[in-house]
């Protein structure tokens, strides 16, 4: 099917353009969301008309991601979740957590803005990028920790899933004679 597009749509085209898809992703998404029409002369001359006010649109909702992402870009959010001693948690955190944590601080962001292919399922320093719009994107960090003191120790640089974060013992001074003895007596006893 022949549209032509209202908006930038990544991967597609620019705003005005022409662009051939499949019917499905036409009639499901792109003409529901106001972001397409299909292309026909009666629309081409709607969007002649409109053009002026659609790129006007834009710019202002591009102005508003832009200031949006000088406040957000660069920030690091901290999220508490259960998990495991070696760091895996017991559940994920999603891009609708992401976004309930993002509201809590006041920034309203939608699920589908949230550019996470996988969940994040184990403790630590995670870079999750954010598209406001489709010319501005940014990078913030999620912290995902057990509680707020190991967020704050894993700001600064410290593992919390080694053996010594966990066990309070130092790796490196670990040796393999330390584990096993092949030369130590065995009396039977279990205790």
């Amino acid at each position: 099917m022949q549209v032509i597009l209202l908006e930038r749509v990544a991967k597609l085209g620019q705003m005005g353009e022409t662009v051939k898809v499949r019917d499905g992703f036409a009639r499901n998404y792109l003409l529901p969301l106001g972001k397409a029409l299909r292309a026909n002369e009666a629309n081409k001359k709607r969007f002649e008309a409109e053009r002026a006010t659609l790129e006007a649109r834009n710019l202002e909702r591009k102005s508003e991601a832009q200031t949006v992402a000088e406040t957000l870009g660069g920030k690091s959010f901290i999220v508490v979740r259960s998990a495991g001693e070696t760091g895996q948690l017991y559940g994920s955190v999603a891009a609708r957590d992401i976004v309930d944590v993002l509201g809590a601080e006041g920034f309203n962001i939608g699920r589908n803005q949230v550019d996470l292919n996988n969940p994040i399922k184990t403790i630590g320093l995670h870079d999750v990028v954010l598209h406001l719009h489709a010319e501005v994107e940014i990078k913030i960090q999620i912290n995902v920790a057990r509680s707020a003191d190991e967020a704050e120790r894993q700001q600064k640089g410290e593992s919390l899933t080694s053996a010594d974060a966990i066990y309070g013992v130092d790796e490196d001074a670990l040796k393999p004679e330390d584990f096993f003895n092949p030369e130590a007596e065995f009396d039977g006893d279990d205790e």
